[in-house]
């Protein structure tokens, strides 16, 4: 079964220019450098056009490996490991980054 990782970007503090120059960078930089880890199946990036609640979130990105043990590889990659670091630089403090991989069934919730 395909698993995403979902990377979740926070508005950065100092306005639109801080903005906008994260996702210049985002774009020429980082993406660039994701695209090569190995494993990773698609990516599909989206602006936030609308916030109901909770964080000021202005960018989700969806990454697709056909399965969690290609997720697990594609993360200890040096190929992950020089997007980390590209990312730490031109995102500090913006990042959520989660795995999805499955339903959560009724009864989790009970």
């Amino acid at each position: 079964m395909a698993v995403t990782l979902l990377a979740l970007f926070k508005r950065p503090a100092g306005g639109v220019d801080e903005l906008n120059t994260f996702l210049a960078r985002y774009r020429e930089e980082h993406l660039p450098l994701i695209a090569q880890v190995p494993g990773l199946r698609s990516t599909q990036v989206e602006e936030v056009t609308q916030k109901y609640a909770g964080d000021d979130i202005v960018v989700v990105t969806r990454m697709t490996f056909d399965d969690q043990a290609s997720l697990d590889s594609g993360m200890a990659s040096q190929e992950m490991r020089a997007a980390g670091r590209n990312l730490r630089e031109i995102a500090p403090e913006m990042l959520t980054l989660v795995a999805l991989g499955g339903d959560v069934e009724d009864s989790s919730f009970a």
